[in-house]
């Protein structure tokens, strides 16, 4: 009995890989080897920084928030302490987004928890 190969997935699965290495420089993007492993390592990546962009975001939130309470004579612990004694319930993102771009804001925030 002649053996079965099922060459139509084996190309379907090779196109997908091509297709997602398009753009990718020199062999990358047209060799089926080299392009295999340069898209699973792409792959590791973004999986890997998806989780890495939620802590560089948090960070720069931490940083401007810092930066608005100490115009105001606080560091980040002690405003971020006093937040929390008042019961104030303003994520980072939002008191970040109040620090640089409404500082009327931030300081009305500030003056609550004084």
């Amino acid at each position: 009995m002649p053996r079965s190969v099922n060459s139509v997935a084996k190309r379907a699965r090779r196109k997908k890989v091509l297709k997602q290495a398009k753009g990718y420089f020199g062999r990358r993007k047209n060799v089926w080897t080299v392009a295999k492993n340069a898209v699973d390592k792409a792959m590791q990546y973004s999986y890997r920084d998806r989780r890495v962009k939620k802590r560089t975001f948090r960070a720069l939130w931490i940083t401007r928030i810092n930066a608005g309470a100490r115009e105001h004579g606080l560091s980040y612990s002690q405003f971020m302490g006093k937040l929390k004694a008042n019961d104030i319930e303003l994520n980072r993102k939002v008191l970040a987004d109040l620090a640089m771009n409404n500082p009327q804001a931030f300081k009305a925030v500030i003056e609550k928890i004084k």
